[in-house]
């Protein structure tokens, strides 16, 4: 039974995964919601402040927030970013016996849907999504850009720490898709520059004027105001970090770093143990036909790397930065893969026995976390 096991475990690994998903979602209803909840609760009506979009979308619909609306709305989302994924990854390889240890990779990977599912209720989800409809939609024109800008927008509004997080990935996205494939003018190149620079100015409003205008105890009464159940007050704990700036988060990062940079190890072993999807997308790079291509997916590699780094000054939930940094490199996989190649790139083996392992123990890893590994 091992050796069949260790010859085509494919089928078995996919169902695995979506057994400990399921597993994951248990487990996490079973966790108090506390920053994801708060999120629904805040609106514009004080005024432009950070973080708001979400919960102003919400009062559209319903005078008071109830606790299942977290799971809802988050398990909503992650469904259609399943969906998205599963739609995006049938365009880009299709699925047969040959594709399926990529997708086990990708979709079976913890960075990926599996811990979507442990930070159900959090921003990282909206942006995935969008940059997987980018990877989906034509891409010959100016509304290719517009719908980039327009989702950085709303990703900003969601929560400005995207413009770290997801936003270098959909430039990155637009850079391949449009400028690449479809060449540069003059006109492109400066609606794509005056995007860029409203998304940023934006970031920018949000980070140091975005801050909740009115005192603390007032803004914790409107929140109860807005809850289904005044009485949980323990869902609130985190309403401080509407009031608290740039240099308070920073502080507080480095005052944990000693602690939480103990989970880079791991976070190295984890990514690690994606060497075989690691070593297709290089593959996937040095067959691409023009050595410019090669080089700006280099340079845009790099620079979301960067910008992961930066999240990792600026804020402590390593896990999460780190997740949605593999994700990241996951979608522009994908990206590349669009680009015109020299040769064709063989895609992981489904013969190779270490191959097999790796993938093995991928699945049977259910989630990463939010701030430590696991």
């Amino acid at each position: 039974m091992t050796a069949r096991f260790l010859q085509n475990p494919w089928r078995l690994l996919l169902a695995i995964n979506a057994a400990i998903i399921v597993g994951v979602l248990v487990h996490k209803i079973q966790l108090p919601p506390y920053v994801p909840y708060i999120h629904l609760l805040v609106d514009y009506h004080f005024g432009f402040i950070k973080r708001a979009l979400i919960g102003t979308i919400v009062a559209l619909f319903t005078d008071k927030v109830p606790l299942w609306l977290v799971f809802a709305l988050g398990g909503a989302t992650w469904l259609v970013t399943l969906g998205l994924y599963a739609r995006l990854f049938q365009t880009t390889f299709g699925f047969t016996a040959k594709t399926l240890p990529t997708f086990v990779f990708i979709a079976g990977s913890p960075f990926f849907l599996k811990n979507f599912m442990h930070t159900l209720g959090h921003f990282d989800t909206y942006g995935c999504a969008l940059a997987i409809v980018l990877l989906l939609v034509p891409a010959g024109s100016l509304l290719f850009v517009a719908l980039a800008a327009l989702f950085s927008i709303v990703l900003v509004l969601i929560h400005h720490i995207h413009l770290l997080m997801y936003v270098p990935t959909i430039i990155t996205i637009v850079v391949i898709r449009h400028y690449l494939a479809h060449g540069c003018d003059r006109t492109n190149v400066a609606f794509g520059i005056m995007a860029l620079l409203a998304v940023s100015a934006l970031f920018f409003a949000a980070q140091f004027w975005g801050t909740m205008p009115v005192p603390e105890a007032d803004f914790v009464a409107d929140l109860k105001s807005r809850m289904a159940d005044p009485s949980r007050t323990d869902l609130l704990q985190f309403a401080y970090i509407w009031y608290q700036p740039l240099a308070k988060e920073i502080s507080d990062t480095w005052g944990r770093l000693p602690h939480n940079i103990l989970g880079v190890p791991v976070f190295a072993l984890l990514i690690w143990l994606h060497t075989p999807l690691w070593r297709y997308f290089a593959n996937l790079i040095g067959a691409l036909a023009s050595d410019t291509h090669r080089r700006l997916v280099i340079a845009a590699l790099i620079g979301v790397s960067l910008a992961c780094v930066v999240m990792f000054v600026m804020v402590f939930d390593y896990s999460r930065w780190i997740s949605n940094w593999a994700v990241c490199m996951f979608l522009i996989l994908h990206a590349v893969k669009m680009l015109p190649a020299a040769r064709e790139t063989p895609l992981i083996s489904a013969e190779d026995q270490t191959t097999n392992i790796f993938g093995l123990i991928v699945t049977l890893i259910p989630r990463v976390g939010i701030v430590r590994p696991f």
